[in-house]
């Protein structure tokens, strides 16, 4: 959430740094509301003090012996008018909270201005495409090939966009998920966690999930919780409604969990394979920092990330998202972009690894992590503030996250740019110990 008094105070920079991300909002609502308030709150201090003085009047009298009954019928119409007055201020309150609860985070200055991600900007690339000398496969028809992946059993149990792993495809899940959470713990300093897959909502408020984005979340019928569509919002939550003392900070965390999202709005997109399915795995990384550290923290993460497709070899590039495709609590996001042999190339992409060529176009790049600076949008949101030093008043934390990356888009990047023309998949070797020594999946 925005801070009121920044949005008071700077009204034209608001309204342009929500412009730059498609959103054409006037303040007039949230100002006529929030001078409402100032001014009621105004008169309520003027009343309680005048009730203050005249309580004070009525114990002099008392004690002079004189009659008070005047000052005391004074008294109880003002206690009635405070709290009519009390009243007006807490629906002002309840107006502004929901209106400054639609609105998404502010961006950073130096992100890109743009309408979508067409005007995403490249930042660097690692790796170059494989040069395949077969007609190179997608990842759906190899892991059903080599009994790795099973759509239709998934969906008889389930409904689409559900896939059921089996055998070495299960094995080379989890040897990802325990590859990825060594690195990040004995390596990148983070602490594990594992958090409930089910919580209230109160926590995806504290994330922004709620209310804007409530079609997009699983709930549960009775209870009111909601199964998590990442790690962020539990793992962001730990510290709901804290104050962290003195050199506390930065808290790093890491979460394995499973996600679920509904993917409304987008039907048609991805029907084929493992990219936008309704349960998928996810390492997590989030970030609490101080808020002159967050985007020292934000280039951290983003090289933690990287790590893992460095280690397993895979070809990626980082984009920073320009301001209309930032998420809604973003202020400033990194995406990870991993080489899928199967995917088309966008506009930018098309030509540029031509001799990339696979059975289904020239290849392209899609995100496998997006690694965020949330600044104090989301700490405003669940109250996560620190103290400074002991005697320095308490501010917001600067939280951020990001994948690290996603489990089951790295697992179908296995298995499109390690297949070999026999069909069988090679083993990246820093995978290896994790599956025993295996080298190579084929066919069963």
């Amino acid at each position: 959430m925005l801070d009121p008094k920044y949005v008071r105070e700077h009204v034209e920079t608001v309204e342009a740094g929500l412009r730059s991300r498609g959103v054409t909002l006037a303040l007039q609502e949230f100002l006529a509301a929030d001078l409402a308030r100032r001014r009621l709150l105004s008169e309520v201090e003027q009343l309680k003090h005048r009730r203050n003085t005249a309580s004070e009047e009525v114990g002099q009298r008392k004690r002079q012996g004189r009659d008070a009954g005047e000052l005391i019928a004074e008294m109880r119409e003002l206690g009635d008018r405070i709290k009519k007055l009390d009243e007006e201020v807490r629906g002002c309150d309840e107006h502004i909270q929901a209106f400054l609860m639609g609105l998404p985070n502010l961006p950073h200055p130096s992100v890109p201005v743009g309408g979508d991600s067409t005007a995403n900007v490249e930042m660097r690339r690692r790796g170059e495409p494989r040069r395949f000398d077969f007609p190179a496969r997608p990842h759906w028809e190899i892991g059903e090939a080599l009994g790795l992946l099973d759509f239709e059993r998934a969906a008889r149990m389930s409904q689409a966009r559900f896939a059921v792993l089996t055998g070495a495809g299960a094995r080379l899940e989890r040897a990802l998920i325990n590859f990825m959470l060594d690195l990040h713990t004995r390596e990148h300093g983070y602490t594990e966690v594992f958090p409930p897959l089910l919580v209230n909502a109160a926590a995806m408020t504290g994330t922004g999930q709620l209310p804007k984005f409530a079609e997009e979340l699983f709930k549960t019928k009775d209870e009111s919780l909601y199964m998590i569509p990442t790690a962020e919002v539990p793992v962001t939550n730990l510290h709901r409604e804290e104050i962290l003392p003195p050199g506390t900070l930065p808290l790093s965390y890491v979460a394995f969990t499973p996600c679920f999202r509904r993917e409304a709005g987008s039907h048609g997109k991805d029907t084929r394979g493992l990219i936008r399915q309704h349960q998928f795995n996810k390492v997590e990384l989030v970030k609490l920092t101080q808020a002159d550290r967050s985007y020292e923290a934000l280039e951290q993460m983003t090289r933690d990330a990287e790590a893992v497709l460095q280690r397993l070899g895979l070809p990626y590039r980082v984009v920073v998202l320009c301001t209309g495709d930032l998420g809604f609590a973003a202020a400033k996001t990194y995406d990870i972009e991993v080489w899928l042999p199967s995917q088309s190339a966008s506009p930018k992409e098309s030509g540029t690894h031509a001799d990339a060529v696979g059975a289904r176009g020239i290849g392209g790049y899609r995100e496998i992590s997006s690694i965020s600076n949330c600044e104090a949008f989301q700490a405003r949101r669940a109250d996560i503030r620190y103290r400074p030093a002991p005697t320095a008043p308490v501010e917001y934390v600067h939280t951020l996250n990001g994948s690290g990356v996603a489990v089951g888009r790295t697992w179908l990047a296995i298995l499109e740019n390690y297949q070999e023309a026999d069909g069988s998949v090679r083993i990246p070797e820093a995978l290896r110990p994790y599956m025993d020594g295996l080298e190579r999946i084929g066919r069963p």
